[in-house]
């Protein structure tokens, strides 16, 4: 290897963006071996769990919870519902909010993806030693904490101005 590329290397270990995106890139890879082809993407999962824990939440609810962009997740939801595997219906406190729910495959799907889900987290975590695992997840959430705090100060209201779409 060349001083050049080493020295490019040494720059790129440095960086926060850099070292996220591959780690990232490295859990998106556990989750598609566990999960395999036939279960939902992490995407999906995001928006199944957080259904689950709480059936009946809005769209709007759905951005605030899981930091997925309000016009990626209408795309999610949509699939989902095309999929049989969410339902969606008006609220009856406001009618142009819509309620979400599992449907029966949803919750099938969600209990086929969520073994190899847990599996991929695990593996994932595995990698660090306890106190590691402990600070990652500390630092994790501090980050993602600060990016809803600095979208709300924004006046953009729940994180949905994209800025998580690619991350």
């Amino acid at each position: 290897m060349t001083q050049r590329r080493e020295k490019s290397l040494r720059q790129l270990e440095k960086s926060a963006f850099f070292l996220l995106r591959r780690a990232g890139q490295y859990a998106a890879d556990l989750y598609a071996a566990e999960v395999g082809q036939s279960g939902l993407t992490p995407r999906q999962y995001i928006v199944m769990q957080a259904v689950e824990k709480e059936e009946g939440l809005s769209q709007t609810d759905l951005v605030e919870r899981t930091g997925i962009d309000r016009s990626t997740l209408a795309d999610v939801v949509q699939r989902l519902i095309k999929k049989h595997m969410l339902q969606r219906k008006r609220t009856k406190e406001d009618a142009r909010a819509n309620s979400i729910r599992l449907s029966a495959a949803g919750r099938r799907a969600l209990g086929n993806t969520q073994p190899g889900a847990v599996s991929a987290d695990r593996k994932l975590l595995a990698i660090l030693n306890a106190e590691q695992r402990k600070q990652f997840l500390v630092s994790l959430r501090k980050i993602s904490s600060a990016l809803d705090e600095d979208s709300r100060r924004a006046g953009a209201g729940p994180p949905g101005n994209g800025h998580r779409k690619s991350l």
